[in-house]
């Protein structure tokens, strides 16, 4: 039987077609630009799937599912390598919270440091000062290989990397306490590879830019520059790339492992967590099959969504957020959104909206309500509803959930 597809097909003059998952939500001229460009390349195997909550994006676009044959773009995987999100569910359920939730969210941030502060300012308050034992354990873990790769590349040694496993960092990264429609408490996080993996994107789209110079002549935009395989960089970028997105799997986990001790500190009923858990990235590189081609497949703000398995797709604070599970959609090449997508820019929500606002629309949310996060405010984003019904043939809906506790970066 064939699978319904549910996708617009996008044709590009001297370029493999955008099969797009946009039907009932906007995309901007500029993220359809960038989408053209990346379809002209002569790597792209196939087609370029987009997802519903595709946007404009540094580099490539965000919600774009890019597969290359023998080839990588590493602005296309971007600088917060391995960023994506863990999701657990408990034995706990929403009469087992605290009337109050204040002190929840109080101890989650104790737990775990977010935000970040000047360099002029002194210390980070986004790191540790002194690691916790969950920290130093599963940087015990990465560092020989960290090692290996600083040989070749020093300048990324010099960067917080001990120091931000199982921090939070900045931006549209956050911790959440939620609740699944039959009440079930989960505790969700989203953040990524902190500012190793920055430094390691940075370093390696550089060389890609430089090594472009001299071999690819007719680049519709210089962030698309890749390395082919065999190429100088190639390897070791496959190789540092593979560390950060290991790197980012273990922030969340020991993150994960900090916000429910936190919780077990405010909340007197005893109980379990990992119930159910996922742990998915949504911007990251992989070697993978499709329509039986091995190919490298970058995802930058999409999650793989191959049959029967488990992702997370956030909405943004104060919306609802969803535990799916995958149809396997070949199209798709088996992916589904990260999240809702921005509408707007930071700077323009920044305008656009007043704390008033922010805080109407975070009504029922334990959460920072004041001027710095505005450029998070729901109304930034993309309609998580009409995203989902976008992909209803990428993903069905496990569980939805909804936040009363949020802490931001």
């Amino acid at each position: 039987m064939e699978q319904k597809t549910n996708y617009k097909l996008h044709e590009v003059a001297n370029g493999v077609p955008v099969k797009m998952w946009t039907n009932g939500v906007p995309v901007e001229d500029e993220a359809q630009k960038q989408l053209e460009n990346a379809a002209r390349l002569p790597i792209v195997f196939k087609h370029i799937a987009a997802m519903p909550d595709v946007h404009y994006g540094i580099g490539a676009t965000v919600g774009s599912v890019i597969p290359t044959f023998k080839a990588i773009i590493p602005a296309a995987v971007g600088v917060d390598i391995g960023c994506g999100m863990m999701a657990c569910k408990t034995t706990l359920n929403a009469r087992d919270l605290p009337d109050n939730l204040g002190p929840l969210r109080s101890a989650i941030e104790k737990a775990v440091p977010h935000g970040s502060n000047p360099k002029r300012m002194g210390r980070d308050k986004g790191s540790w000062e002194t690691p916790p034992d969950e920290t130093d354990a599963a940087w015990a873990k990465l560092v020989d290989e960290f090692d290996a790769i600083c040989e070749d590349y020093p300048r990324i040694k010099n960067t917080n990397n001990h120091k931000h496993l199982g921090t939070l960092g900045t931006g549209n990264h956050f911790i959440e306490v939620c609740l699944d429609e039959a009440g079930a408490v989960w505790f969700m996080l989203h953040s990524g590879s902190r500012g190793v993996g920055n430094a390691i994107g940075t370093h390696f789209i550089e060389l890609a830019k430089k090594d472009a110079q001299l071999h690819q002549r007719n680049l519709p935009d210089q962030d698309l520059a890749y390395f082919e395989e065999g190429a100088q960089y190639f390897g070791d970028y496959v190789r540092a790339v593979g560390w950060a997105q290991k790197f980012a799997r273990a922030n969340r986990e020991v993150m994960m492992q900090r916000v429910v001790a936190a919780a077990r500190k405010v909340i007197t009923k005893p109980f379990e967590a990992h119930v159910e858990a996922v742990n998915c990235h949504h911007n990251y590189v992989s070697r993978e099959t499709h329509f039986g081609q091995d190919v490298l497949v970058t995802r930058k703000g999409a999650v793989s969504a191959k049959l029967g398995e488990l992702g997370i797709i956030p909405g943004s604070m104060g919306a609802k957020s969803y535990i799916v599970r995958g149809k396997g959609n070949p199209e798709s090449f088996m992916s589904c959104s990260h999240g809702a997508g921005r509408t707007m820019s930071r700077t323009k929500a920044k305008k656009l909206f007043t704390v008033a606002d922010q805080i109407a629309a975070t009504e029922g949310v334990e959460c920072r309500k004041d001027a710095d996060v505005i450029d998070e405010i729901p109304m930034a984003y993309k309609d998580i509803d009409a995203v989902m019904d976008a992909q209803k043939d990428l993903v069905e809906v496990v569980y939805t959930l909804k936040q009363v506790v949020c802490v931001k970066g």
